[in-house]
Protein backbone atom coordinates (compact mmCIF):
# COMPACT_ATOMS: atom_id res chain seq x y z
CA UNK A 1 0.00 0.00 0.00
CA UNK A 2 2.74 2.39 0.80
CA UNK A 3 4.38 2.01 -2.45
CA UNK A 4 1.69 2.08 -4.35
CA UNK A 5 0.52 6.16 -2.85
CA UNK A 6 4.18 6.68 -3.08
CA UNK A 7 4.96 6.15 -6.78
CA UNK A 8 1.45 7.82 -7.13
CA UNK A 9 2.35 10.97 -5.87
CA UNK A 10 2.42 13.17 -8.90
CA UNK A 11 -1.35 12.72 -9.87
CA UNK A 12 -2.78 14.71 -6.50
CA UNK A 13 -6.27 14.77 -7.53
CA UNK A 14 -7.04 10.69 -7.67
CA UNK A 15 -5.33 8.11 -7.06
CA UNK A 16 -5.29 4.02 -8.24
CA UNK A 17 -4.97 1.81 -5.57
CA UNK A 18 -3.78 -1.20 -7.02
CA UNK A 19 -2.41 -2.34 -10.20
CA UNK A 20 -5.54 -4.46 -10.89
CA UNK A 21 -8.21 -2.26 -10.13
CA UNK A 22 -10.38 -0.89 -12.70
CA UNK A 23 -11.55 1.88 -10.52
CA UNK A 24 -9.68 4.97 -9.18
CA UNK A 25 -10.46 7.09 -6.22
CA UNK A 26 -10.92 11.08 -6.40
CA UNK A 27 -8.90 12.99 -3.93
CA UNK A 28 -10.08 16.11 -4.07
CA UNK A 29 -14.05 16.94 -5.61
CA UNK A 30 -13.49 16.37 -9.42
CA UNK A 31 -15.63 18.31 -12.42
CA UNK A 32 -16.99 16.81 -15.23
CA UNK A 33 -14.67 17.01 -18.07
CA UNK A 34 -11.75 16.44 -15.80
CA UNK A 35 -8.78 15.31 -17.39
CA UNK A 36 -6.71 11.86 -15.58
CA UNK A 37 -3.82 10.66 -16.04
CA UNK A 38 -3.92 6.67 -15.32
CA UNK A 39 -0.21 4.98 -15.93
CA UNK A 40 0.42 7.28 -19.29
CA UNK A 41 -3.86 6.45 -20.80
CA UNK A 42 -5.47 9.84 -20.52
CA UNK A 43 -9.00 9.54 -19.32
CA UNK A 44 -11.49 12.18 -19.22
CA UNK A 45 -14.41 11.75 -16.62
CA UNK A 46 -18.04 11.83 -17.78
CA UNK A 47 -19.27 13.52 -14.60
CA UNK A 48 -18.90 15.43 -11.83
CA UNK A 49 -17.21 13.00 -8.74
CA UNK A 50 -17.25 14.19 -5.72
CA UNK A 51 -13.94 13.68 -3.17
CA UNK A 52 -13.31 10.30 -1.65
CA UNK A 53 -15.76 8.23 -4.44
CA UNK A 54 -14.30 6.36 -6.74
CA UNK A 55 -14.89 6.61 -11.21
CA UNK A 56 -14.52 3.65 -13.10
CA UNK A 57 -11.23 3.19 -15.34
CA UNK A 58 -13.06 1.24 -18.69
CA UNK A 59 -16.51 0.78 -19.77
CA UNK A 60 -18.00 -2.08 -17.29
CA UNK A 61 -20.87 -3.96 -18.74
CA UNK A 62 -23.68 -5.27 -16.13
CA UNK A 63 -22.38 -8.01 -14.43
CA UNK A 64 -18.59 -6.75 -14.60
CA UNK A 65 -16.87 -7.21 -11.58
CA UNK A 66 -15.89 -3.53 -9.56
CA UNK A 67 -12.26 -4.23 -8.35
CA UNK A 68 -10.24 -2.19 -5.74
CA UNK A 69 -7.44 -3.03 -3.68
CA UNK A 70 -6.63 -5.95 -6.06
CA UNK A 71 -9.91 -7.68 -5.12
CA UNK A 72 -13.74 -7.80 -6.21
CA UNK A 73 -15.93 -4.91 -4.14
CA UNK A 74 -18.83 -5.24 -6.28
CA UNK A 75 -20.70 -5.69 -9.26
CA UNK A 76 -21.87 -3.48 -12.05
CA UNK A 77 -25.50 -3.57 -12.14
CA UNK A 78 -25.95 -1.51 -15.57
CA UNK A 79 -23.39 -0.40 -18.19
CA UNK A 80 -20.79 2.07 -16.57
CA UNK A 81 -19.19 3.92 -18.71
CA UNK A 82 -15.52 5.11 -18.46
CA UNK A 83 -15.18 8.24 -16.20
CA UNK A 84 -18.62 7.43 -14.16
CA UNK A 85 -18.91 7.44 -10.90
CA UNK A 86 -19.37 4.37 -8.96
CA UNK A 87 -22.49 4.82 -6.73
CA UNK A 88 -25.25 2.57 -5.16
CA UNK A 89 -27.03 3.77 -8.64
CA UNK A 90 -24.81 1.23 -10.85
CA UNK A 91 -23.09 -1.30 -8.48
CA UNK A 92 -24.13 -3.37 -5.79
CA UNK A 93 -21.99 -5.41 -3.35
CA UNK A 94 -20.31 -8.90 -4.64
CA UNK A 95 -17.43 -10.94 -3.34
CA UNK A 96 -14.87 -12.86 -5.41
CA UNK A 97 -15.02 -16.94 -4.44
CA UNK A 98 -11.90 -17.97 -5.32
CA UNK A 99 -9.01 -18.55 -3.18
CA UNK A 100 -5.54 -17.11 -3.46
CA UNK A 101 -2.39 -18.67 -3.19
CA UNK A 102 -1.54 -19.56 0.31
CA UNK A 103 1.38 -17.29 1.76
CA UNK A 104 2.11 -18.88 4.80
CA UNK A 105 5.85 -18.11 5.98
CA UNK A 106 6.21 -15.60 3.12
CA UNK A 107 5.75 -12.51 5.44
CA UNK A 108 8.70 -10.35 5.44
CA UNK A 109 8.45 -8.61 8.44
CA UNK A 110 9.39 -3.93 8.93
CA UNK A 111 12.68 -3.17 9.90
CA UNK A 112 12.32 -2.65 13.45
CA UNK A 113 15.83 -2.28 14.56
CA UNK A 114 15.80 1.08 15.67
CA UNK A 115 13.24 -0.14 18.19
CA UNK A 116 15.53 -2.89 19.96
CA UNK A 117 15.21 -2.72 23.89
CA UNK A 118 12.42 0.01 23.72
CA UNK A 119 10.59 -0.44 26.69
CA UNK A 120 6.98 1.45 27.56
CA UNK A 121 6.09 2.51 31.45
CA UNK A 122 3.73 0.09 32.71
CA UNK A 123 1.75 -1.48 35.65
CA UNK A 124 2.92 -5.31 36.43
CA UNK A 125 0.79 -7.56 37.88
CA UNK A 126 1.36 -10.73 39.53
CA UNK A 127 0.12 -13.08 36.93
CA UNK A 128 2.59 -11.26 34.30
CA UNK A 129 0.18 -9.60 32.38
CA UNK A 130 1.35 -5.87 31.87
CA UNK A 131 -1.15 -3.02 32.16
CA UNK A 132 -1.23 0.64 30.33
CA UNK A 133 -3.41 2.11 32.69
CA UNK A 134 -4.31 1.36 36.64
CA UNK A 135 -7.99 1.32 37.36
CA UNK A 136 -10.40 0.26 39.84
CA UNK A 137 -14.10 -1.15 38.18
CA UNK A 138 -17.04 -1.04 39.64
CA UNK A 139 -19.39 -3.18 37.56
CA UNK A 140 -23.30 -4.66 37.69
CA UNK A 141 -24.35 -8.09 37.05
CA UNK A 142 -27.82 -6.90 35.87
CA UNK A 143 -29.03 -3.73 34.61
CA UNK A 144 -31.24 -3.67 37.80
CA UNK A 145 -28.36 -2.05 39.85
CA UNK A 146 -27.76 0.27 37.15
CA UNK A 147 -28.98 3.15 39.10
CA UNK A 148 -26.78 2.41 42.35
CA UNK A 149 -23.72 2.18 40.16
CA UNK A 150 -24.81 5.50 38.99
CA UNK A 151 -24.87 6.83 42.61
CA UNK A 152 -21.84 5.22 43.47
CA UNK A 153 -20.18 7.09 40.28
CA UNK A 154 -21.06 10.36 41.47
CA UNK A 155 -19.97 9.95 45.26
CA UNK A 156 -16.65 8.48 44.47
CA UNK A 157 -16.29 11.71 41.55
CA UNK A 158 -16.83 13.87 44.45
CA UNK A 159 -14.85 12.17 47.37
CA UNK A 160 -12.26 12.17 45.00
CA UNK A 161 -12.80 15.95 43.23
CA UNK A 162 -12.67 14.11 39.94
CA UNK A 163 -15.91 14.93 38.43
CA UNK A 164 -14.80 14.94 34.46
CA UNK A 165 -18.21 17.32 34.07
CA UNK A 166 -17.20 19.61 36.29
CA UNK A 167 -16.44 22.18 33.68
CA UNK A 168 -19.72 21.26 31.67
CA UNK A 169 -21.83 21.75 35.21
CA UNK A 170 -19.96 24.97 35.56
CA UNK A 171 -20.91 26.29 31.99
CA UNK A 172 -25.10 25.25 32.45
CA UNK A 173 -25.32 27.58 35.80
CA UNK A 174 -23.41 30.09 33.64
CA UNK A 175 -25.78 29.98 31.17
CA UNK A 176 -29.31 28.94 33.79
CA UNK A 177 -28.39 31.90 36.19
CA UNK A 178 -25.50 33.92 34.83
CA UNK A 179 -22.56 32.74 37.17
CA UNK A 180 -19.48 33.74 36.15
CA UNK A 181 -17.50 30.63 35.23
CA UNK A 182 -14.31 31.50 37.36
CA UNK A 183 -17.25 32.10 40.27
CA UNK A 184 -17.50 28.25 40.36
CA UNK A 185 -14.40 27.13 40.02
CA UNK A 186 -13.23 24.33 42.72
CA UNK A 187 -10.27 24.96 44.51
CA UNK A 188 -7.36 22.36 43.44
CA UNK A 189 -6.71 19.32 45.72
CA UNK A 190 -4.23 16.79 45.35
CA UNK A 191 -4.81 13.71 44.11
CA UNK A 192 -5.06 11.44 46.83
CA UNK A 193 -4.23 8.20 44.66
CA UNK A 194 -1.64 9.64 42.30
CA UNK A 195 -0.81 5.87 40.78
CA UNK A 196 -4.22 5.59 39.98
CA UNK A 197 -5.55 6.59 36.61
CA UNK A 198 -9.46 6.62 38.02
CA UNK A 199 -12.25 4.67 38.91
CA UNK A 200 -14.53 3.21 36.00
CA UNK A 201 -18.31 2.57 36.48
CA UNK A 202 -19.94 0.14 33.86
CA UNK A 203 -23.54 0.12 32.69
CA UNK A 204 -25.42 -2.29 30.29
CA UNK A 205 -28.78 -3.58 29.69
CA UNK A 206 -28.19 -7.53 30.30
CA UNK A 207 -27.93 -9.81 33.19
CA UNK A 208 -31.57 -10.80 33.14
CA UNK A 209 -34.71 -10.98 31.01
CA UNK A 210 -32.67 -12.87 27.49
CA UNK A 211 -31.61 -16.53 27.46
CA UNK A 212 -29.14 -18.51 29.06
CA UNK A 213 -26.34 -17.95 26.59
CA UNK A 214 -26.80 -14.28 27.04
CA UNK A 215 -26.33 -14.62 30.92
CA UNK A 216 -23.49 -16.90 30.00
CA UNK A 217 -21.83 -14.12 27.30
CA UNK A 218 -21.86 -11.48 29.92
CA UNK A 219 -20.34 -12.98 32.43
CA UNK A 220 -17.65 -14.14 30.30
CA UNK A 221 -17.21 -10.39 29.44
CA UNK A 222 -17.20 -8.91 32.34
CA UNK A 223 -14.93 -11.92 33.56
CA UNK A 224 -11.90 -10.49 30.78
CA UNK A 225 -12.55 -6.82 31.77
CA UNK A 226 -12.23 -8.03 35.45
CA UNK A 227 -8.62 -9.63 34.71
CA UNK A 228 -7.43 -6.95 32.43
CA UNK A 229 -4.04 -6.17 32.90
CA UNK A 230 -5.91 -2.49 32.91
CA UNK A 231 -7.81 -3.26 36.07
CA UNK A 232 -5.66 -3.11 39.74
CA UNK A 233 -9.42 -4.63 40.91
CA UNK A 234 -13.08 -4.72 41.02
CA UNK A 235 -16.33 -4.11 42.99
CA UNK A 236 -19.50 -6.34 41.31
CA UNK A 237 -23.13 -5.36 42.52
CA UNK A 238 -25.87 -7.96 42.41
CA UNK A 239 -29.70 -8.02 42.99
CA UNK A 240 -29.70 -11.43 43.49
CA UNK A 241 -32.40 -13.05 41.47
CA UNK A 242 -31.47 -12.46 38.24
CA UNK A 243 -30.28 -15.05 35.32
CA UNK A 244 -26.36 -13.81 35.18
CA UNK A 245 -25.93 -14.94 39.02
CA UNK A 246 -22.51 -14.06 41.10
CA UNK A 247 -21.45 -17.93 40.57
CA UNK A 248 -21.23 -18.02 37.45
CA UNK A 249 -19.43 -14.91 37.22
CA UNK A 250 -16.90 -16.36 39.72
CA UNK A 251 -16.60 -19.09 37.24
CA UNK A 252 -15.65 -17.09 34.77
CA UNK A 253 -13.25 -14.91 36.71
CA UNK A 254 -11.88 -18.48 38.17
CA UNK A 255 -10.83 -19.52 34.54
CA UNK A 256 -8.72 -16.44 33.51
CA UNK A 257 -7.25 -16.12 37.29
CA UNK A 258 -7.52 -19.53 38.76
CA UNK A 259 -4.75 -18.23 41.04
CA UNK A 260 -7.16 -15.70 42.31
CA UNK A 261 -4.37 -12.93 42.43
CA UNK A 262 -7.44 -10.00 41.10
CA UNK A 263 -9.26 -8.50 44.55
CA UNK A 264 -13.07 -9.15 43.28
CA UNK A 265 -15.87 -8.28 46.09
CA UNK A 266 -19.23 -9.24 44.97
CA UNK A 267 -22.20 -7.48 46.95
CA UNK A 268 -25.86 -8.57 46.76
CA UNK A 269 -28.70 -6.02 47.25
CA UNK A 270 -31.34 -8.62 48.40
CA UNK A 271 -28.84 -9.89 51.08
CA UNK A 272 -27.97 -6.47 52.36
CA UNK A 273 -29.83 -4.56 55.01
CA UNK A 274 -30.37 -1.72 52.86
CA UNK A 275 -29.76 0.10 50.36
CA UNK A 276 -27.81 2.55 52.32
CA UNK A 277 -25.90 -0.73 53.69
CA UNK A 278 -25.12 -1.47 50.07
CA UNK A 279 -23.27 1.65 49.32
CA UNK A 280 -21.50 1.85 51.80
CA UNK A 281 -20.40 -1.58 51.66
CA UNK A 282 -19.69 -0.86 47.80
CA UNK A 283 -17.82 2.28 48.80
CA UNK A 284 -15.85 0.53 51.56
CA UNK A 285 -14.53 -1.95 48.65
CA UNK A 286 -13.75 0.76 45.98
CA UNK A 287 -11.66 3.25 48.70
CA UNK A 288 -10.00 0.32 49.86
CA UNK A 289 -9.18 -1.04 46.74
CA UNK A 290 -7.88 2.40 45.34
CA UNK A 291 -5.39 2.12 48.33
CA UNK A 292 -3.78 -1.25 47.24
CA UNK A 293 -4.00 -0.06 43.82
CA UNK A 294 -1.75 2.70 44.57
CA UNK A 295 1.08 0.72 45.75
CA UNK A 296 1.68 0.08 42.17
CA UNK A 297 3.57 2.06 40.58
CA UNK A 298 4.73 1.97 36.37
CA UNK A 299 7.98 0.19 35.88
CA UNK A 300 9.45 -0.40 32.25
CA UNK A 301 7.45 -3.25 30.31
CA UNK A 302 9.09 -4.79 26.82
CA UNK A 303 6.89 -4.01 24.01
CA UNK A 304 6.01 -7.42 23.75
CA UNK A 305 3.58 -6.56 26.43
CA UNK A 306 1.38 -4.74 24.41
CA UNK A 307 -1.43 -5.90 22.39
CA UNK A 308 -3.14 -3.18 20.24
CA UNK A 309 -6.82 -3.55 19.05
CA UNK A 310 -7.76 -2.09 16.21
CA UNK A 311 -10.93 -0.73 15.25
CA UNK A 312 -12.59 1.57 12.33
CA UNK A 313 -16.00 3.94 13.07
CA UNK A 314 -17.22 6.52 11.01
CA UNK A 315 -15.35 5.68 7.98
CA UNK A 316 -14.80 7.70 4.36
CA UNK A 317 -13.71 6.59 1.14
CA UNK A 318 -9.91 7.76 2.45
CA UNK A 319 -9.96 5.21 5.67
CA UNK A 320 -8.82 2.50 3.68
CA UNK A 321 -5.87 4.42 1.90
CA UNK A 322 -4.49 6.33 4.88
CA UNK A 323 -5.65 5.29 8.47
CA UNK A 324 -6.48 2.04 7.90
CA UNK A 325 -3.11 1.03 6.44
CA UNK A 326 -1.25 2.84 8.49
CA UNK A 327 -2.85 1.25 11.55
CA UNK A 328 -1.75 -1.95 9.93
CA UNK A 329 1.89 -1.10 9.55
CA UNK A 330 1.60 -0.11 13.42
CA UNK A 331 0.86 -3.59 13.97
CA UNK A 332 3.00 -5.46 12.02
CA UNK A 333 6.06 -3.14 13.65
CA UNK A 334 4.67 -4.17 17.17
CA UNK A 335 4.28 -8.04 15.97
CA UNK A 336 7.80 -7.88 14.93
CA UNK A 337 9.00 -6.50 18.05
CA UNK A 338 7.04 -9.86 20.02
CA UNK A 339 3.77 -7.79 20.89
CA UNK A 340 0.04 -8.48 19.60
CA UNK A 341 -2.70 -7.29 17.76
CA UNK A 342 -5.98 -7.73 17.58
CA UNK A 343 -8.32 -7.82 14.36
CA UNK A 344 -12.19 -7.57 14.80
CA UNK A 345 -15.83 -6.63 13.17
CA UNK A 346 -16.25 -9.71 10.85
CA UNK A 347 -19.12 -8.29 8.73
CA UNK A 348 -15.99 -5.78 7.84
CA UNK A 349 -13.96 -9.00 6.57
CA UNK A 350 -17.09 -9.95 4.44
CA UNK A 351 -15.15 -10.01 0.70
CA UNK A 352 -11.64 -10.60 2.27
CA UNK A 353 -11.72 -13.70 3.95
CA UNK A 354 -9.87 -15.86 1.53
CA UNK A 355 -6.96 -12.88 1.95
CA UNK A 356 -6.82 -13.88 5.83
CA UNK A 357 -7.23 -17.29 5.79
CA UNK A 358 -3.88 -17.87 3.17
CA UNK A 359 -2.37 -15.84 6.06
CA UNK A 360 -3.78 -18.06 8.90
CA UNK A 361 -0.78 -19.82 10.28
CA UNK A 362 -1.89 -23.41 9.92
CA UNK A 363 -5.12 -24.89 8.71
CA UNK A 364 -7.12 -25.35 12.19
CA UNK A 365 -6.70 -21.41 12.43
CA UNK A 366 -8.02 -21.08 8.89
CA UNK A 367 -10.85 -23.34 9.73
CA UNK A 368 -12.25 -21.63 12.44
CA UNK A 369 -12.28 -18.22 10.87
CA UNK A 370 -14.18 -19.70 7.98
CA UNK A 371 -16.65 -21.64 10.67
CA UNK A 372 -16.83 -18.43 12.83
CA UNK A 373 -17.54 -16.01 9.96
CA UNK A 374 -20.12 -18.47 8.28
CA UNK A 375 -21.93 -19.66 11.87
CA UNK A 376 -22.24 -15.21 11.72
CA UNK A 377 -23.39 -15.37 8.53
CA UNK A 378 -26.49 -17.83 9.27
CA UNK A 379 -27.33 -16.07 12.46
CA UNK A 380 -27.83 -12.80 10.53
CA UNK A 381 -29.59 -14.62 8.06
CA UNK A 382 -31.91 -15.70 10.38
CA UNK A 383 -33.30 -12.18 11.44
CA UNK A 384 -33.83 -11.22 7.98
CA UNK A 385 -30.05 -9.52 7.87
CA UNK A 386 -27.04 -9.77 5.94
CA UNK A 387 -23.32 -8.41 5.90
CA UNK A 388 -24.13 -6.24 2.83
CA UNK A 389 -26.47 -4.33 4.97
CA UNK A 390 -24.00 -2.44 6.98
CA UNK A 391 -22.62 0.22 5.34
CA UNK A 392 -24.22 2.97 7.03
CA UNK A 393 -25.50 6.14 5.47
CA UNK A 394 -22.57 7.74 6.32
CA UNK A 395 -20.35 5.32 4.85
CA UNK A 396 -22.33 5.37 1.43
CA UNK A 397 -22.07 9.79 1.10
CA UNK A 398 -18.18 9.12 1.90
CA UNK A 399 -18.05 6.77 -0.96
CA UNK A 400 -17.52 3.34 0.94
CA UNK A 401 -20.91 2.36 -1.92
CA UNK A 402 -20.74 -1.75 -1.13
CA UNK A 403 -19.62 -3.85 2.20
CA UNK A 404 -17.46 -5.14 0.18
CA UNK A 405 -15.59 -1.71 -0.70
CA UNK A 406 -15.83 -1.10 3.37
CA UNK A 407 -14.53 -4.35 4.43
CA UNK A 408 -11.19 -4.31 1.66
CA UNK A 409 -10.19 -1.31 3.44
CA UNK A 410 -11.33 -2.01 6.75
CA UNK A 411 -8.75 -4.71 6.86
CA UNK A 412 -5.87 -2.81 6.25
CA UNK A 413 -5.97 -2.18 10.03
CA UNK A 414 -4.58 -5.91 10.18
CA UNK A 415 -1.81 -5.24 8.73
CA UNK A 416 0.19 -8.07 6.52
CA UNK A 417 1.31 -10.68 9.69
CA UNK A 418 0.14 -14.33 9.57
CA UNK A 419 -2.70 -14.53 11.44
CA UNK A 420 -1.58 -16.74 14.89
CA UNK A 421 -5.07 -17.55 16.43
CA UNK A 422 -9.31 -16.54 15.88
CA UNK A 423 -10.84 -15.85 18.90
CA UNK A 424 -14.61 -16.21 19.54
CA UNK A 425 -16.91 -13.38 20.97
CA UNK A 426 -15.03 -13.34 25.02
CA UNK A 427 -12.08 -15.21 24.52
CA UNK A 428 -9.04 -14.23 25.86
CA UNK A 429 -6.02 -13.96 23.29
CA UNK A 430 -3.44 -16.12 24.17
CA UNK A 431 -0.91 -16.48 21.49
CA UNK A 432 1.55 -13.18 20.63
CA UNK A 433 0.83 -11.92 17.36
CA UNK A 434 -2.12 -10.86 14.52
CA UNK A 435 -5.20 -12.80 16.09
CA UNK A 436 -8.98 -12.61 14.76
CA UNK A 437 -11.87 -11.84 17.07
CA UNK A 438 -15.39 -12.18 16.22
CA UNK A 439 -17.65 -9.04 16.51
CA UNK A 440 -20.06 -7.32 14.91
CA UNK A 441 -18.76 -4.13 13.15
CA UNK A 442 -20.97 -1.95 15.89
CA UNK A 443 -18.20 0.62 16.48
CA UNK A 444 -18.64 0.28 20.99
CA UNK A 445 -19.66 -3.33 20.44
CA UNK A 446 -16.67 -4.42 18.97
CA UNK A 447 -14.81 -2.06 21.04
CA UNK A 448 -16.15 -3.52 23.90
CA UNK A 449 -15.08 -6.76 22.96
CA UNK A 450 -11.20 -5.88 22.47
CA UNK A 451 -10.86 -4.79 25.70
CA UNK A 452 -12.60 -8.00 26.84
CA UNK A 453 -10.15 -10.41 25.38
CA UNK A 454 -7.19 -7.97 26.32
CA UNK A 455 -6.41 -5.57 24.26
CA UNK A 456 -4.32 -3.23 26.57
CA UNK A 457 -4.19 -0.29 23.94
CA UNK A 458 -7.19 0.40 21.04
CA UNK A 459 -6.35 2.61 18.06
CA UNK A 460 -9.71 3.80 16.25
CA UNK A 461 -9.88 5.31 12.73
CA UNK A 462 -12.23 7.60 11.20
CA UNK A 463 -13.03 9.28 8.39
CA UNK A 464 -16.14 11.46 9.94
CA UNK A 465 -15.31 11.72 13.43
CA UNK A 466 -16.37 10.00 16.61
CA UNK A 467 -16.01 10.38 20.12
CA UNK A 468 -16.05 6.52 20.95
CA UNK A 469 -13.58 5.84 24.13
CA UNK A 470 -12.89 2.29 26.87
CA UNK A 471 -13.71 2.31 30.11
CA UNK A 472 -10.42 0.44 30.67
CA UNK A 473 -7.79 0.29 27.57
CA UNK A 474 -6.88 3.61 26.24
CA UNK A 475 -8.39 4.12 22.73
CA UNK A 476 -5.97 6.60 20.22
CA UNK A 477 -8.21 8.06 17.36
CA UNK A 478 -6.81 8.31 13.99
CA UNK A 479 -7.98 10.47 12.01
CA UNK A 480 -8.32 9.41 7.66
CA UNK A 481 -8.49 13.04 6.45
CA UNK A 482 -6.85 16.18 7.82
CA UNK A 483 -10.11 18.56 7.55
CA UNK A 484 -11.54 15.99 10.33
CA UNK A 485 -8.39 16.57 12.41
CA UNK A 486 -8.85 19.71 12.15
CA UNK A 487 -12.57 20.45 12.71
CA UNK A 488 -13.03 17.38 15.49
CA UNK A 489 -9.38 18.54 17.19
CA UNK A 490 -10.63 17.81 20.68
CA UNK A 491 -11.32 13.91 19.75
CA UNK A 492 -8.50 13.06 17.23
CA UNK A 493 -5.33 11.83 18.51
CA UNK A 494 -3.29 11.34 14.88
CA UNK A 495 -3.66 13.15 11.33
CA UNK A 496 -3.16 10.47 8.54
CA UNK A 497 -4.04 13.12 6.58
CA UNK A 498 -0.61 13.75 4.77
CA UNK A 499 -0.87 10.15 3.13
CA UNK A 500 -3.79 11.66 1.09
CA UNK A 501 -1.95 14.26 0.30
CA UNK A 502 1.36 12.95 -0.59
CA UNK A 503 3.55 14.55 1.72
CA UNK A 504 3.81 11.62 3.71
CA UNK A 505 4.26 8.02 3.62
CA UNK A 506 3.27 5.11 5.88
CA UNK A 507 6.25 3.90 7.15
CA UNK A 508 7.25 7.56 8.18
CA UNK A 509 4.07 8.40 9.86
CA UNK A 510 4.21 4.51 11.15
CA UNK A 511 6.97 5.27 13.17
CA UNK A 512 5.37 8.54 14.44
CA UNK A 513 2.51 6.57 15.53
CA UNK A 514 3.86 3.71 17.15
CA UNK A 515 6.28 6.38 19.24
CA UNK A 516 2.25 7.88 20.17
CA UNK A 517 1.30 4.78 21.27
CA UNK A 518 4.28 4.01 23.63
CA UNK A 519 3.95 7.33 25.26
CA UNK A 520 -0.22 6.55 25.99
CA UNK A 521 1.21 3.37 27.47
CA UNK A 522 3.40 4.94 29.51
CA UNK A 523 0.95 7.72 30.85
CA UNK A 524 2.78 10.56 29.28
CA UNK A 525 0.44 11.06 26.84
CA UNK A 526 -3.47 11.09 27.80
CA UNK A 527 -5.73 10.03 24.61
CA UNK A 528 -8.62 12.62 23.78
CA UNK A 529 -11.07 9.85 25.08
CA UNK A 530 -9.58 9.90 28.00
CA UNK A 531 -9.39 13.40 28.85
CA UNK A 532 -13.49 13.30 27.66
CA UNK A 533 -13.84 10.62 29.86
CA UNK A 534 -15.46 8.54 26.72
CA UNK A 535 -16.19 5.49 28.44
CA UNK A 536 -18.77 3.45 26.20
CA UNK A 537 -19.33 0.11 27.11
CA UNK A 538 -22.39 -2.11 25.06
CA UNK A 539 -21.90 -6.24 25.46
CA UNK A 540 -22.76 -7.73 22.32
CA UNK A 541 -25.90 -9.46 22.10
CA UNK A 542 -25.62 -12.21 19.63
CA UNK A 543 -27.74 -12.81 16.57
CA UNK A 544 -28.98 -9.12 16.61
CA UNK A 545 -26.45 -7.05 15.72
CA UNK A 546 -24.34 -6.28 12.94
Amino acid sequence: MSDTIASDRGQRNSLRVHAADNVRVALEDLPAGTRVDDDGRELRLAEAVRHKHKFSLRDLATGDAVIMYGVTVGRATRPIPAGTAITVDNTEHSIATSVPQARRGEWQAPDVSALAGTTFEGYHRPDGKVGTANVWLVVPLVFCENRNIEVLRQCVADALGEDPYRDYKRMARALLHGERDDEQAAPFRERPFPNVDGVRFLTHTLGCGGTDDDAEALCQLLAGYICHPNVAGTTVLSLGCQKAQIEMLRAAVAARDPKGLRPVHYLEQQASRSEEALIRDALTTIFDGLAEANAVARAPAPLSALTLGVECGGSDGFSGLSANPLVGAVVDRLVALGGSGILSEFPELCGVEHELMARCRDDRVAERFQALMEAYQRHAARVGADFSMNPSPGNVRDGLITDAMKSAGAAKKGGDSPVVDVLDYTEPQTRAGLNLLCTPGNDVESTTALAGSGANLILFTTGLGTPTGNPVAPVLKISSNSELARRMGDVIDFDAGPIIRGEAGIDELAERLLRLCIDAASGRYTPKAVGLAQYDFIPWKRGVSL
